[in-house]
């Protein structure tokens, strides 16, 4: 592992272009698109029900619940594929992860809008690690209120890992943008962990 350490104003981020080997990444790549059960989740944007431009899959421990763009997803079990990345990043990074959303983009028009990993179940200064797989696709960054700075740009290639930490979903948004070049398809696995609520006390 070969981790670099970009430091953003309001933010952190770790890059490994070549965290899998070539083989490991065919590898994985072959086994998980052929048998995650992939979803077309409907989001709920600015009040309206639209199908997600890209499939998706959701797995963790039981208790690991996730909700995003009014969606609440209840987790698949680990795979033996997925628990064998997640224990290898704990090992590597020294974070413990309890769930990983996968998501499928088919081909360059399905994409990921500008949005922050900032929902309430991760706490306040998540640790995202996203791995890719297959075609290499633009992964951008802005930050939510310095107009200022210019956005941050990655190839996220087949077999590389960016770890967002520290506020980074706190100031930055992040996108993957359609493209009109041919591309092949890509899988994204960002592992993260789901922080438990302390219930409210009855008033």
């Amino acid at each position: 592992m070969n981790l670099e350490s970009i430091v953003l104003p309001d933010g952190e981020i770790l890059y490994d272009l070549h965290y899998l080997s070539e083989t490991e990444a065919d590898t994985y790549l072959s086994i998980l698109q052929n048998d995650m059960q992939w979803e077309q989740h409907q989001l709920t944007i600015f009040g309206r029900q639209l199908p997600a431009p890209r499939l998706s899959a959701w797995h963790g421990d039981p208790d690991a619940r996730y909700t995003y763009s009014g969606l609440a997803l209840e987790p698949h079990p680990w795979t033996a594929p997925l628990r064998q990345l997640k224990n290898r990043l704990e090992k590597n990074i020294q974070i413990h992860f309890n769930s990983v959303l996968l998501n499928h983009y088919r081909d360059g028009q399905d994409s990921m809008g500008w949005h922050s990993d900032d929902e309430r179940e991760l706490g306040e200064q998540p640790t995202i690690a996203s791995l890719s797989l297959g075609g290499t696709r633009r992964f951008l960054l802005k930050h939510k209120y310095r107009k200022e700075l210019a956005p941050v740009e990655f190839a996220l290639g087949h077999g590389s890992l960016l770890i967002m930490r520290g506020q980074t979903q706190m100031h930055w948004q992040h996108q993957i943008p359609k493209t009109k070049r041919p591309v092949d398809a890509r899988l994204n696995l960002t592992f993260r962990r789901i922080v438990k609520q302390r219930a409210l006390p009855c008033p």
